[in-house]
């Protein structure tokens, strides 16, 4: 009797054991589960805001070096008509490409608080104004001028990347142009981007 009670209760023992070691082993994958954010190295993303607030085209390529760093490349173009909309002050450039080096301070995958230095060439066109006072009487004119210049700067940003790798970039930066007399002096840039990593 004894005999036949050892086999069942060893099966029994067995499969408890098997049971647990098996449960742990999920709970370890769980915990170590890697996802697309963390591996994947390339990214492309379209800056939101300049598209709706402004008609213009913001399409940025990013390529992750190391866990830290990145390189990234902006195109831009304007593609309001500025004799009939009113766009204000807020661009001057009708085509930019801006490159970019990124430096995060997060523990993620180029994930969370960076710094950049950029460099920008940009076209477009800019108006000067002009003011004299003669004899009593004030005149403004404004002369508006075509200009091609290369900017360089630095920004700040933050980005959030989900685990499926969909991102939130959020960035600005200024830059200083260095050689046309007839390109505005600052440059600025304020992107809100939302793009994928793949």
């Amino acid at each position: 009797m004894k005999n036949q009670l050892i086999l069942p209760l060893f099966l029994f023992a067995s499969f408890l054991t098997f049971s647990q070691e098996k449960a742990t082993t999920t709970e370890t994958n769980s915990s170590e589960e890697v996802f697309k954010r963390d591996i994947a190295k390339n990214e492309l993303s379209i800056g939101t805001l300049n598209l709706v607030a402004f008609g213009a085209l913001d399409i940025a390529y990013e390529r992750i070096i190391t866990q830290n760093s990145s390189w990234a490349i902006e195109g831009f173009i304007l593609a309001l008509d500025r004799d009939n909309e009113d766009i204000g002050d807020a661009f001057n450039k009708d085509v930019s490409l801006t490159g970019k080096y990124k430096y995060f301070f997060g523990d993620r995958t180029a994930w969370g608080f960076y710094v950049n230095g950029l460099a920008m060439v940009s076209s477009g066109k800019y108006s000067e104004y002009n003011d004299t006072f003669v004899d009593g009487i004030y005149y403004s004119n404004r002369e508006e001028k075509d200009y091609t210049d290369l900017a360089l700067g630095f920004g700040l940003g933050g980005k959030f990347v989900s685990k499926q790798g969909f991102f939130l970039d959020l960035s600005t930066g200024i830059g200083r142009n260095l050689f046309s007399e007839d390109s505005p002096v600052v440059v600025g840039q304020f992107n809100v981007n939302l793009g994928f990593r793949f």
